[in-house]
């Protein structure tokens, strides 16, 4: 059963795909489709797998196979790299079945293909940050992993949607810092400071969240309000006194032309 191997979904990015020629016959039955359709899975042609198990969700959509086949073929799209498709058939499938005993891996793959889509392959030799980039698969798959853990807590598949929350926490708050830097460069200090805040109110356990004190602060100081400046500054200190833009107990802008903050005075 495709539901199953958690392992080898987690481990897979680039994925091999079977060759096309394996067509769906139009003279099968329902059982033999079904069976065909498994036989490419088996034999990694997904390619095939995917023209087969459309065609059974098409030919017999409430036949006895039907529910399996909706689900399969979440896995057959998500392992050719058709991240839209596999998203559609999942939203359809927890849409149509939000009581099948398996819509817990339908959540999982759904927000899979939206992981996948939203990641570079140059990313693991840490030659891009992927902060850096248009996030808004990260931020569905963030979504999609968040509603699988609270719906379904004591999944299989929870524990591993939890890391990857916890991934794409920091990944989409580091995104957030970027745009408060570029405000900053800008000379934009009441956007850069308001970003900075909606760091720290929507993702508090981000890592990202001290940066953000430090965008404030800066903020604050492009716009001479010092006394405002100071109390962030308090904050960033008490939770991050090693943070690179501190000297000691005074803070040193890096965009803005104002003189240094010290807590003292």
């Amino acid at each position: 059963m495709r539901a199953t191997p958690l392992a080898a979904l987690v481990l897979a990015a680039a994925l091999l795909t079977g060759c096309a020629s394996n067509e769906a016959a139009p003279d099968l039955q329902e059982q033999d489709l079904y069976q065909k359709a498994q036989t490419s899975l088996d034999a990694g042609r997904y390619n095939s797998a995917v023209t087969q198990l459309e065609a059974l969700d098409t030919r017999f959509p409430f036949g006895s196979y039907a529910e399996q086949a909706q689900l399969e073929l979440i896995y057959a799209y998500y392992k050719v790299d058709n991240w839209e498709a596999a998203r559609a058939a999942a939203s359809r499938f927890i849409r149509l079945h939000p009581d099948h005993p398996q819509v817990d891996y339908a959540y999982y793959l759904r927000g899979l293909a939206a992981y996948q889509a939203g990641r570079f392959s140059l990313e693991s030799l840490n030659m891009i940050d992927i902060s850096k980039r248009d996030l808004g698969a990260s931020r569905d798959a963030y979504v999609d992993f968040g509603e699988l853990v609270r719906r379904y807590p004591n999944s299989a598949y929870a524990p591993d949607a939890r890391q990857r929350v916890i991934y794409l926490r920091n990944v989409i708050a580091r995104n957030e810092l970027q745009v408060a830097d570029f405000y900053l460069r800008k000379g934009a200090y009441v956007a850069a400071v308001e970003r900075g805040r909606w760091v720290i109110e929507h993702y508090p356990q981000s890592t990202a969240t001290r940066d953000a004190l430090a965008m404030m602060v800066e903020g604050y100081l492009g716009m001479e309000m010092r006394d405002r400046a100071r109390e962030v500054l308090a904050t960033l200190i008490e939770n991050d006194p090693e943070n690179k833009r501190l000297d000691g107990r005074t803070f040193k802008p890096v965009h803005v032309d104002a003189e240094p903050l010290s807590l003292a005075g």
